[in-house]
Formats: C-alpha cells, sequence, structure tokens
C-alpha cells in the first residue's frame, strides 16, 4: 500500500533553492494548502520550498496548514449541500475558508499520497468547502480564471507496478473530478515518487532529498509559466 512513513526533513527546510534562477515575477495571490500532521515532515518541507518560490515569482502567499489551523474535516449538517439552493449559507468555517480560495490566483495543495488517495484532512477539505454554490453550480464557475497545481509525494518508486494507480488519481480525480468539474482549466500535476528514499543513507539520502526538491520546484516554475 502507498502509505509513506512519516519523514523528518528539518534540515531542508531553509537550504537554497535547487533549480537555478527564480522564475519571473508575476504577482498575484497563491493558496498553497499543506496536509500533513507533522511540521518536520518531507511534506511540510515541500510545501515551504513552493510557497518560496511563489514568492520569488511576486506571488503574495496565504499558506494554509489545515493541521496546524486546525480544520476539521468531518462533515457537519450546515455543510451537506441543499440542491435546491445554491445560495444557502454553509457553517462559517467553510465560508471562512472558501474566502481565502475565492482570493487565489493560483492554489497549490501539497500532500502525501496514502493508500493511493487522498490523507481524510485534506479529502474533508475539499468535500466542506469546495462545495455546491462555492466552486461549482453556477452558469460562470468562480473558479473559471484560477490556475492549480497538485503536489502529492508518494512512497513507491515510479516504476512500481502500483505506480499507474498514483497517475490515475492524478488525472482522473483530481484534475479531471475535482480541479476542471469545478471550472479550472489550468490544471498541473506533479508526483514526487520515492519519497521515503528507503535503503538510503549519508550523501546519497541528501542528493536524493535535494532532487525531490528540484523536482517539487520545477512543477512550480511550470505553472507560474503559464
Amino acid at each position: 500500500m502507498d502509505r509513506p512513513r512519516p519523514l523528518v526533513c528539518t534540515g531542508f527546510m531553509n537550504s537554497e533553492n535547487t533549480v537555478g534562477q527564480s522564475p519571473a515575477a508575476h504577482g498575484g495571490t497563491a493558496l498553497v494548502v499543506v496536509s500533513h500532521h507533522r511540521p518536520d515532515s518531507l511534506t511540510a518541507a515541500v510545501a515551504g520550498r513552493a510557497a518560496s518560490r511563489l514568492e520569488a515569482a511576486g506571488y503574495s502567499v496565504d499558506l494554509l496548514d489545515l493541521h496546524a489551523e486546525g480544520f476539521d474535516p468531518r462533515n457537519r449538517v450546515a455543510d451537506e449541500p441543499d440542491y435546491g439552493n445554491r445560495d444557502k449559507t454553509y457553517s462559517d468555517e467553510v465560508h471562512a475558508h472558501f474566502r481565502r480560495v475565492r482570493a487565489a490566483d493560483v492554489i497549490v495543495p501539497v500532500f502525501p499520497v496514502w493508500w493511493f488517495g487522498l490523507p481524510a484532512l485534506l479529502k474533508g477539505w475539499f468535500d466542506r468547502v469546495w462545495n455546491y454554490g462555492l466552486a461549482y453550480g453556477r452558469s460562470r464557475s468562480p473558479m473559471a480564471e484560477k490556475r492549480m497545481l497538485w503536489l502529492g509525494l508518494a512512497g513507491i518508486p515510479a516504476h512500481d507496478p502500483n505506480a499507474d494507480l498514483v497517475r490515475g488519481l492524478f488525472d482522473g480525480p483530481l484534475r479531471r473530478g475535482t480541479s476542471e468539474y469545478c471550472g479550472v482549466s489550468d490544471v498541473r500535476t506533479a508526483v514526487l515518487f520515492d519519497s521515503e528514499g528507503e535503503d538510503l543513507s549519508g550523501g546519497a539520502r541528501d542528493r536524493h532529498y535535494r532532487e525531490l526538491f528540484s523536482e517539487a520546484e520545477a512543477a512550480v516554475d511550470k505553472l507560474v509559466a503559464g
């Protein structure tokens, strides 16, 4: 199963960029959504790199750490879609989060791939916040002008027989079933395979993680370049 153990990557949080020159400045607001329960995880480190890359490109970054902010992924009665009223009022928490989504020009969820799917925390964020009448269900989508990058970390290597399940997740439920369904047409995906770096140590382990950071930064640069 594709559920990597937590990784402690504090030493990489503030290391230098690894993709050469920073991307050209663009401006706007970028929402980076982090879904991991450990602040010293590889996921958090990759999210920090993505945020720094976006800032270097001139974006104002809103870093949404779902665990640190205490987001509750469980649906409430107030969060159940009422398909007879697309203008219904949801819970205060849902509307507060969706205001951050609406304010963003670029949205970058960063997360570990667990059991070939999203972590419950991030799945619950989409279930509750990207709701009917907010993210979809309008004649003109409020998400139409936004761009997205799904940035995931998979424990298995790219040549694993089950890697196709990870790629299918990103191309199907995430890119098409979520982003494009809500009207986002410019959608990118990037999977950092072999995030555990199993059997690596010393310099080889350091090089492995620097390569992963380089892949993440390159994906952000492509998004920024549009």
